[in-house]
């Protein structure tokens, strides 16, 4: 097995993480949701549910990254591919920031302005 077969094989197996990572966080986390439902715990649980499946994007959505950067950098070094690549990770990284956004409620780089004033009234109480 040569290097480029066994970078197209990395990048399989990575592609292959993702998609499993998206399948069985959502099922995890629909099953998760369908109990809370069951046992009569109502309240919270379309939040939790959000999160959860929130979190299993941004995960899946990291994996299927790493696979499309090593597919470019290591097999498919053309041009053409580096600006697909750059498109890609372009989308992906946008999908995964507005998913951040929504999760959490406030841009990244201002979640310890926002943290620090609920931790100082917590200490104040």
């Amino acid at each position: 097995m040569d290097f480029e077969e066994s970078m197209e094989l990395a990048v399989k197996g990575f592609e292959v993480a993702g998609v499993t990572i998206l399948v069985i966080g959502s099922v995890a986390t629909l099953v998760s949701a369908a109990r809370s439902l069951l046992h009569g715990r109502r309240e919270d649980v379309y939040e939790q549910a959000r999160t959860r499946i929130g979190r299993t994007i941004l995960l899946g959505l990291e994996a299927l990254i790493i696979a499309d950067i090593v597919l470019t950098i290591t097999v498919e070094s053309t041009v053409d591919q580096a600006l697909q690549l750059g498109i890609i990770v372009l989308v992906r990284t946008f999908l995964s920031f507005s998913i951040e956004v929504e999760l959490d409620g406030v841009v990244p780089w201002r979640r310890r302005a926002v943290a620090a004033p609920a931790s100082t009234q917590e200490a104040g109480t």
